[in-house]
């Protein structure tokens, strides 16, 4: 790939890359290394951007599996040293012109649905991250994780009954 490519490339998606990085990774220093490494991965590769396809769904696809690589190599150096991740900060912002009380229990779901979100397979939060969050289509996502789209639909209807059930459990919706 090109340099002004890549540099087009960065300047039309990479927010919604780095988004799509900080939901993998749930914390901002191994998203921020994801999103470098994504961008640097498609600038060493040789391969031709099509620009009639969807080019940001490769970026995607190249995010996904150096974080499903990532998670392999943690995984082998967990069963030989565990570590534990100590740094967990959450910044809540509330806007001015809402009624502040609407905004807290809105801020409390969406802190709940995302821990419940993170406690998820992988197999089910990754294709609820790229539907609801990136809205890409139920095609794009079975080429990106290899499956076949009936597979991501069935884990997109198994995600939102396992997050339905989560928040009813802690008194939602009820």
């Amino acid at each position: 790939m090109k340099a002004w490519e890549l540099e087009k490339c960065i300047d039309e998606f990479g927010t919604d890359i780095y988004r799509f990085c900080m939901k993998l990774c749930i914390d901002k220093g191994n998203a921020e290394d994801l999103y470098q490494q994504t961008f640097l991965k498609a600038l060493e590769s040789e391969m031709e951007l099509d620009w009639e396809q969807n080019p940001k769904a490769l970026f995607f696809s190249i995010a996904y599996k150096l974080w499903k690589s990532e998670q392999r190599k943690n995984a082998r150096r967990f069963n030989i040293a565990p570590c534990v991740n100590l740094d967990e900060t959450n910044e809540n912002s509330l806007r001015s012109e809402e009624n502040i009380e609407e905004s807290i229990f809105r801020q409390e779901l969406i802190t709940e649905i995302s821990k419940i979100i993170e406690n998820l397979p992988e197999k089910i939060r990754v294709p609820l991250t790229l539907f609801y969050l990136f809205e890409q289509p139920v095609d794009e996502i079975a080429k990106e994780i290899k499956k076949p789209p009936g597979t991501v639909k069935s884990r997109l209807f198994k995600g939102r009954g396992l997050i339905k059930k989560k928040l009813e459990e802690l008194g939602y919706g009820k």
